[in-house]
């Protein structure tokens, strides 16, 4: 099937589902087509089954913030026309499933008939799209949707509390490929971040507000209290400085140590003991699956969909939010023991594999099989 992918070509989670999930198609003998303002980060390799269609949008002293939607849309009907695609993949109800909506109605002027996927993957539900200013909008692009796919449960019940939704939500998690995670990195140098006797504690994010960063700072200032640990912050954003201002005025600063956006993930995680997740909002918690795939426990706050991939007492510990307290307990109820460290390391990697894409991507086979063949019949009808 020819598949033409949109999404946003960042760090954040839903890029990376986004991408890695083309990635993955390509590889079954699918065409994608990734169509953005960016090639995505994780896209290294174009190829013949993998292209990449960058949106321009012009300059012009009319507009005061230039129409992405207008470009994106247009570049749809474009790559459609010219690549015969055979069905449209958004991710993120605004702006991609608005201009995928708009791309259709174009194309069936010309009898075009285009199928839209739209897959929601949280901020543009919990955050951007109840905003007064979006929510028509988003409940049209969902609505208007041939299938629409949410990546947890959780993240489901609040579009339907959210919004007026007269399409059914499928539920496809988030996953990861097994295959891309190395258990014996040759080149994993754990002595360039700690001493031996250190435990190292990670946290991977975006650096927003709604990530809680002043809270990993303070759960390991009260951990390496306790014992002997290091913090790696990895990732950039705007919550950054005030952390590292934060560690300074702890007197912990020469403990934590900032990376910056990386490309290397799993190397970094090969090496770490703990992962931090205390957000205030996650739809699913992509960041916690990657460091349980790595063999790392996760303490978690218990929030959105992260308790249907962070297991209570199992792949690591849930609290309540902002809870800074039963967070640290918990961390170091899991670092104090390395007997329980291990069976908490082994548990995190079994449950991560429940996740892994091979049983993933056959559940989108089958909805982009059920939505070509309901686009086919409506336009026949």
């Amino acid at each position: 099937m020819k598949i033409a992918i949109v999404c946003y070509p960042t760090f954040g989670g839903s890029g990376v589902v986004a991408t890695e999930l083309g990635i993955a198609l390509a590889n079954r003998g699918h065409e994608v087509h990734f169509v953005t303002y960016r090639q995505p980060v994780r896209l290294e390799l174009l190829g013949n089954n993998i292209h990449f269609h960058e949106v321009h949008v012009p300059e012009y002293p009319l507009f005061k913030y230039q129409p992405y939607e207008l470009a994106l849309s247009s570049k749809l009907v474009d790559t459609i026309k010219l690549h015969g695609i055979e069905l449209l993949h958004v991710h993120y109800a605004i702006p991609h499933a608005y201009a995928g909506y708009m791309a259709k109605k174009m194309l069936e002027e010309e009898q075009i008939h285009v199928p839209m996927v739209t897959t929601l993957h949280g901020t543009d539900i919990t955050l951007v799209g109840k905003h007064p200013f979006y929510k028509p909008a988003v409940t049209f692009s969902i609505n208007q949707s041939d299938v629409v796919t949410s990546v947890s449960q959780n993240l489901k019940e609040r579009t339907l509390e959210i919004f007026d939704i007269k399409n059914d939500i499928e539920v496809v998690p988030n996953f990861i490929d097994k295959t891309k995670y190395s258990e014996a990195f040759t080149d994993c140098q754990r002595a360039l971040m700690a001493n031996d006797d250190e435990k190292i504690i990670t946290h991977i994010s975006n650096f927003r507000k709604v990530k809680r960063i002043p809270d990993i700072i303070r759960v390991f200032d009260k951990v390496q209290k306790e014992i002997p640990a290091k913090l790696v912050m990895v990732g950039d954003g705007p919550e950054k400085e005030g952390a590292e201002e934060l560690c300074e005025r702890l007197g912990i600063a020469d403990r934590v140590i900032f990376l910056g956006n990386s490309n290397e993930i799993d190397r970094i995680l090969c090496f770490s003991d703990l992962f931090l997740l205390p957000s205030e909002s996650e739809s699913f918690g992509l960041a916690a699956l990657e460091a349980m795939i790595n063999e790392v426990p996760v303490i978690s706050s218990n929030t959105g969909g992260i308790p249907e991939v962070n297991r209570q007492g199992i792949t690591g510990y849930l609290s309540n939010i902002g809870d800074i307290d039963d967070m640290a307990k918990n961390a170091l109820k899991i670092l104090s023991d390395e007997k329980t460290l291990r069976t908490f390391k082994d548990n995190a990697k079994k449950v991560a594999l429940t996740f892994d894409i091979l049983k993933v991507l056959p559940l989108y086979e089958e909805i982009y099989k059920r939505a070509y063949e309901k686009r086919f019949n409506n336009a026949l009808t």
